[in-house]
């Protein structure tokens, strides 16, 4: 140990022993010092560095496949969800324009006063209540998904989901 070092660790031993102590771990400090450079250790084989590099390498492997897997899985949700809505509302839109083109009057006036009158159409309108709650609930279950870490797990969720979304355009199309 050089003086400078040497020096160094009496005065942080002197902040939590007395002299006497200090002295005798500074000796044992310098002991120690001596040991470990009369008996080096030995150095790893190649092998066994090589081995560990592999497994490490494998292991960000599987976690960057994971991590992809589970971004596609969060594009394919989101696309999937707006293209169910965007088909939802282009054919509700549709169908209200075949059954009276042109006439906005007429459309207007099958709809109560108090409906337009209304701060909150979602609450007035109990279909539309409805299927507010139910996109509200698949969106936060689609949240939910994309938080978790198992794989398994959201596989059989995002078929639940399916299924889900499938019965809510069947009771669209129905009333």
């Amino acid at each position: 140990m050089d003086d400078r070092n040497h020096e160094n660790l009496r005065e942080l031993l002197a902040t939590f022993f007395d002299a006497e102590q200090v002295d005798r771990l500074a000796d044992d400090f310098q002991q120690a010092e001596q040991v470990f450079q009369t008996h080096p250790a030995h150095k790893p084989d190649d092998r066994l560095i090589a081995n560990i590099k592999t497994e490490i390498a494998l292991s960000l492997g599987r976690q960057r496949a994971k991590h992809f897997r589970r971004r596609l899985f969060e594009a394919a949700a989101g696309i999937a969800a707006a293209v169910a809505i965007l088909v939802i509302v282009s054919l509700q839109f549709s169908e209200k324009s075949v059954k009276h083109p042109g006439n906005n009057a007429y459309t207007a006036s099958l709809l109560p006063t108090a409906l337009w009158e209304s701060n909150d159409i979602a609450a007035d309108d109990t279909d539309l209540a409805v299927f507010t709650a139910e996109i509200e609930q698949i969106e936060y279950e689609i949240h939910s998904l994309e938080l978790g870490d198992d794989i398994t797990e959201n596989e059989t969720s995002v078929t639940e989901l399916e299924m889900e979304l499938a019965e809510i355009n069947v009771d669209f199309w129905k009333g």
